[in-house]
Order: C-alpha cells, then structure tokens, then sequence
C-alpha cells in the first residue's frame, strides 16, 4: 500500500472510531442495542439513553479525541524544532510543568486551571531550551539533559503541593496526575477546546516550515525564513496545545514521544502529511486506548497506564517492523 493510500485511509479512520466509542461503555441502559432503538425511537428508556450518549459519552469522545491529537501534534513539533526524534512535551518538562500549575490552580484556586497550566508550561520549556542555550547555539545533549533536570524541578514542586494540600483536595490531585478522563464534561470541553484547537491550527499551518527548519538555520536563512521567529511561534502554539491537554486530562507519560514515530514509520517524514495526521491518529489511538480502559475491568483504570501498557509494545512492533533507526 502506498503512502497515498495511507494517508487517505489514516484520514477517514477517525470518524468511524468516533461513532464506534459512542457505543462502548459499561452502562446496562445505552447498550448498542438500545442505543440503534433511541435513532428509531424504540427505545424502551429513550430519555435516559440520550443523556448517556449525549452527556456522558460524546463529551468524553471528542475530549479523548482532542487531548490525544493535541499531545502527538505537539510532539511531532516539538521533534522537527529541535531535528530530536528523542524531544516531546514530557521530556523538555511541558507536562511537568503544566501539571504543577494545574495542581496548584486545583489546590488554591488562584489562577483558572488551563492558565495556570499554560503559563507554568510555557515557562518549563522556556527553562530547559535557555539552559541549553550557549552561544546562540543549542545542544540536542544540553536540551535533553535541561529538560530532565526542569522536569525533575516541576515534579519536586508538584510534590510540595501535594504535601501542602488538604486531604480532599490530594485525592483530586493525585488521581488527576495519574491521566484520566472520567471527568469529563461539555464544561471541560469547551473550556479547552478553543486553546487546543488554536494551537493545532498554527502548527497545521506551519507545517511546511518545519521541513525547512529541519535543514538547519543556515539553509532557512537562505529561502527567507526567520528561525528564531518561527521556532518560538511553534513552540508557543505547541505549548498551548499541549498544556491545555494537561489540564484537563492530566499527565499521559510520553504519549507525545511515541505516536509521532508511529506516524513517522506509517506514513514518512514528511511534515507537510506527518503534522495533520499526528493530530488525527494521535486522537484516534488515544480514544482506542480509553474504550479499553473504561471496559475491560468492573471500575475505570487511568488513561495514563494504558498509554504505555498499550502504546509501547505497539511502538516496538513498528520499529521492528519497519526496520527504521536513527543513526544518521
């Protein structure tokens, strides 16, 4: 199969896993049997089942969906700023840092939830590329090692809030750190989706300078293009996207790192086809990873497990299927 047919079929898979994940779920009610009689009107609790899909379910499915696409998009980014395949959100301490001004917002109200996560965010990346910086320069090595280093601060930090905080409000805390979306609502939806799909849409639209940055700064120079200006434009839109997430799913650990590659070895590197379709397979295999989460046992685990439980053994397939290194 070609990457022409790839792409179309990675294009018109969302939708189906859409209405698909609005049939899963562990109520005795919406079943899919009542759920096709409500579209007939036949259904023997018709009221009941259209407020579990249309309050319960499809607010979850479309913030699954954005959260997911949001978190790849942004670490497809964020590997083409830096030409690192080893860089997402996690690692520069993004989510670290977003995760310790959410906790903070969730622990004495000071600042909404997504400022407070975009602002500390913001501020952890600004942290470990300035770190990195010398001699207006930056090193893959010194990034990679700033970033641990800031993260290892955040979650210090975060762990203090913790420690600081009442027990009602620990318990909210702690569960929301370990990434899940059984909270969600229309309310969190639409409180999040105006960032995310904000930042979506700059890097959509700069996808195409991110195969000229790849070059290097030299080579853009040549063709006109800024790179300082256009890194930093990126990184901003990558960080609202992404810190936005955060903020309402909480942290799921390196999903950033790992759905790029997969579209990488599926589809090539190509920004231009990489960048959208990062954004609709990410939201995609995050709302294949939540119907698990929520059906295979009697209670709801975390997201965040199922994340690496899943992704990874699916990551180590691809890359020994495809035969695909990073040595050059």
């Amino acid at each position: 199969m070609n990457n022409r047919n790839i792409s179309i079929l990675l294009y018109s898979l969302p939708i189906p896993v859409i209405l698909v994940s609005l049939f899963i779920g562990p109520s005795q009610y919406a079943t899919p049997g009542a759920i096709l009689n409500m579209f007939f009107n036949i259904a023997d609790n018709p009221g009941i089942v259209k407020s579990i899909v249309v309050d319960v379910r499809l607010p979850r499915v479309l913030l699954t969906f954005f959260v997911g696409g949001s978190l790849a998009i942004s670490g497809c980014s964020i590997q083409g700023i830096f030409r690192n395949p080893l860089t997402d959100s996690y690692i520069l301490g993004l989510s670290s840092g977003a995760a310790f001004g959410a906790a903070l917002a969730l622990a004495y109200a000071f600042l909404p939830v997504q400022l407070s996560a975009f602002i500390f965010g913001l501020a952890a990346v600004g942290l470990s590329y300035f770190m990195a910086r010398k001699n207006r320069n930056v090193s893959i090595v010194s990034l990679i090692l700033s970033g641990i280093i800031v993260s290892g601060i955040f979650t210090a930090l975060l762990t203090m809030v913790q420690f600081f905080s009442d027990p009602f409000k620990l318990q909210s805390i702690v569960h929301w750190t370990m990434g899940n979306l059984h909270n969600a609502s229309w309310g969190k939806l639409q409180s999040s989706i105006i960032p995310m799909s904000a930042g979506v849409a700059v890097l959509i639209i700069y996808r195409w300078r991110l195969n000229v940055l790849a070059l290097g700064d030299d080579e853009a120079r040549t063709v006109g293009i800024n790179p300082g200006k256009d890194k930093i434009i990126i990184l901003f839109a990558a960080t609202l996207a992404s810190s936005s997430a955060v903020a309402v799913a909480g942290i799921i650990g390196l999903y950033g790192l790992i759905v790029p590659h997969m579209v990488r070895m599926i589809i090539g590197p190509d920004n231009r086809q990489s960048i959208p379709l990062n954004f609709l397979f990410g939201g995609m295999f995050l709302l294949i990873i939540d119907n698990f989460s929520r059906t295979l046992s009697g209670f709801e685990l975390p997201i965040g497990v199922f994340t690496m439980l899943l992704g990874a053994p699916f990551f180590i397939f691809l890359m020994k299927k495809t035969n695909i290194g990073w040595n050059r």
